[in-house]
Formats: C-alpha cells, structure tokens, sequence
C-alpha cells in the first residue's frame, strides 16, 4: 500500500509540474519550428515576401518584434507549413499587435500541400476564436486525434479584430516529431516508375541514375 501511494505522490507532481512548466521546458516544448522545411514554406498575402518564414521561431525570441508578417491585400493570411517528418500536433501560439491587427481566427488544414485561398472554403480540421495574446503564452490546444499524423499544416488567418491587414509576430507549434523515412522511398520509387521514356534511358546508361 505504501508504495502505491509513493508512486500516485509522484504522479500528482507530474502533473503539477507540468500544469506550472517552468520557461526553459516551454521552450523545449515548442521546438516543432526545427522540424519544418523552411524553404519550402509559403505565406501567401504577406506584404513582404519571406517574413512569413520569420515568424517561426524559438519560443525564446518570441519578443524579438523585428521579425513579423503583415497581411498585404486584405486581413487574411495563409500559412503553408511542410515538416519534414510526421508530426503530432498538441498546441499552437498566435502571438500578435496590441491593436485590431490581431489574428481573431485561426483554421487549421493537415496534409493539403500548396493550398490555396480559394481551398479554404472547404471544411478546416479545426476553427479556434483567438484571443489577444500579446506575450507568446496563450496555447490553443489541437484535437489529437485528428492532428497525430501531419506531414504539412496548413494555418489560415481568417481574420482579425478589425483592422484593413493582419500582424503576426510568433507562431509556435507544440507536438511530436517523427523522420519519414518511408514516405520519402515511396516518393522515390514513384518518381523511379512515372516516366517510361526515363526508364529506357537508364537501361542503356546505368550510370546516368547514380549522377543525377
């Protein structure tokens, strides 16, 4: 009995500790942003092209208030986010302005890979009402199930609290990170099989495949 209820005492510290997170493990936390293939990264409507990128940073330079997006033609913006491995995605940061600038939507999209505007009108994974969060510690929480399995997220800033464009300082995403090694063969193997006029080529000049 004692040692049953040693092991439930350190249960509830988990829990506590974990409710409490001091700063260095919410870094720890939100180090989904090494996992994304940056080059591949699209912000479309930014006003200046590549600050999208910026925004996902360490949650340590969350405050650093050079880097930032801006909306151009209207409030909205659309981030498409390619990892390079799958992903469990469990929370999100929206950090933004102390004005009406504000993201006050955020939709999510998994595994929709060059979205566009106009694909935003079918049914997002999930919708979150935002809240003014002017210091990178407000997380919205994912469905688990429906995020454990995410290759590319797509986030579409549907709205603001007013203003004509939209500003961004931070996007952090909490979650688990696995290598895809066997996407990567599949993709492989597809591209080895799609062109049969390839294949004739490799069959008289076998080295040709190993240059390229």
């Amino acid at each position: 009995a004692m040692s049953h209820g040693h092991s439930h005492g350190g249960g509830g510290c988990r829990c506590a500790a974990e409710r409490e997170e001091p700063p260095e493990q919410r870094g720890l936390a939100y180090g989904l942003y090494l996992r994304i293939d940056l080059e591949r990264l699209q912000c479309l409507n930014e006003s200046r092209e590549g600050s999208g990128r910026g925004v996902f940073k360490p949650w340590e330079e969350r405050t650093d208030r050079s880097k930032f997006v801006e909306s151009d033609a209207d409030e909205e913006l659309l981030f498409n986010i390619p990892f390079t491995g799958n992903v469990k995605l469990k929370g999100i940061i929206i950090m933004g302005e102390d004005d009406d600038s504000h993201p006050s939507e955020m939709r999510l999209y998994k595994n929709i890979p060059q979205m566009s505007f106009d694909d935003t009108e079918r049914e997002p994974d999930q919708t979150f009402s935002l809240n003014r969060d002017l210091t990178g510690e407000l997380e919205y929480a994912t469905k688990i199930s429906r995020f454990s399995n995410v290759y590319h997220l797509s986030i579409h800033i549907s709205k603001n609290f007013g203003a004509d464009t939209t500003k961004v300082f931070y996007i952090g995403l909490r979650g688990e990170w696995t290598e895809l090694r066997r996407h990567e063969v599949t993709i492989c193997n597809y591209e080895a099989s799609a062109n049969p006029a390839d294949h004739r080529v490799h069959q008289v000049t076998p080295q040709t495949h190993f240059i390229s």
